[in-house]
């Protein structure tokens, strides 16, 4: 003890200057060597590094910004025409030629193209919304309610979409945007409650699930405030790639001739009144399809960089 105590009085000196205040100005304390990241701002940061994606995201704003823009500053009508000037080549007047009526296919293209967007956004919606609180409530539920959910899934999935299209198309006697839309939208919604389900099934038992409802958190709370943000990712993935299915749903059906009435028009319906004289007028086939090929592309591009940069089990 006697040793410690010599020591200790050897020791040198600690000087004054060590116990000094540090100034209130001083923040160096306070310095982050790396900012706060949230999910979504990681998300989008690694969704920029996806040079495709970030191309395709581009190129779908200035698709939508012409659907937009365009008919509203357009001098064509894109109901009417000059049968005299039917079939003419692309010009100063008309840039992508007119159609067999003398229309403007240059307008006509961003006005189908409103009817096309829009089916697949509200559809790819809609389908989302609906599947995603049926795939809930089953995976929540569980036992024989999820058992009958799921038996009525697969009843509803065996049903052909194109009859159904027929069918309500006979009912309401008529081929409007509302009627496309409910009938693709009946069975549409299937794919996403399977999915959602799924994703559930793995979410239910685990251990924040377990803590809410321990709690006393009610069934319907803790689907929305537990379950559903938790698979919020994995539902904008599915809209995006739901997005460019409807749109091609609506431009198949149109072609068939069971899609948009006439004035009313879509790409599939231009392409539909296209093929017959295409071996003659090959343009006006190539105009309908190429937006409907570039629109689906890049839907699906944007979508497979939102599936990488959405899934937290790449985030660094």
């Amino acid at each position: 003890m006697a040793e410690k105590v010599a020591s200790m009085q050897n020791a040198a000196p600690v000087s004054p200057e060590k116990f000094a205040r540090i100034p209130q100005e001083d923040k160096s304390a306070d310095f982050m060597a790396r900012p706060k990241i949230t999910y979504w701002s990681d998300a989008w940061r690694r969704f920029k590094q996806n040079k495709l994606a970030l191309v395709s995201m581009a190129i779908l704003l200035v698709i939508v910004l012409m659907v937009i823009i365009v008919p509203i500053v357009s001098p064509h009508d894109f109901s009417k025409g000059n049968f005299r000037n039917k079939h003419a080549a692309a010009s100063a007047e008309h840039w992508f030629g007119t159609d067999q009526l003398g229309r403007d296919i240059f307008t006509r293209i961003f006005v189908g193209g409103r009817v096309s967007i829009a089916i697949g956004l509200v559809g790819a919606l809609i389908s989302a919304v609906v599947g995603t609180i049926y795939g809930a409530i089953s995976a929540f539920a569980g036992g024989r309610v999820d058992n009958l959910m799921m038996r009525i899934i697969e009843i509803l999935g065996s049903i052909p979409y194109l009859l159904l299209v027929i069918l309500i198309q006979v009912y309401f006697q008529e081929r409007s945007l509302g009627t496309m839309i409910l009938a693709l939208t009946i069975t549409g919604w299937l794919g996403s409650a399977r999915m959602v389900r799924g994703q559930l099934l793995s979410l239910k038992n685990q251990d924040f699930v377990l803590a809410a409802r321990t709690l006393g958190v009610s069934s319907w709370k803790t689907i929305t405030r537990h379950l559903i943000p938790n698979t919020l990712n994995i539902i904008i993935i599915q809209i995006t790639f739901d997005i460019p299915g409807y749109i091609f749903s609506e431009a198949f059906l149109s072609y068939l001739g069971i899609g948009i009435e006439s004035p009313m028009t879509s790409w599939g319906a231009m392409a539909s009144a296209a093929q017959q004289k295409f071996l003659f007028y090959p343009m006006e086939l190539f105009y309908p399809s190429l937006m409907i090929a570039l629109t689906m592309l890049t839907f699906v591009l944007m979508g497979d960089g939102l599936r990488d940069a959405l899934d937290p089990r790449l985030r660094e």
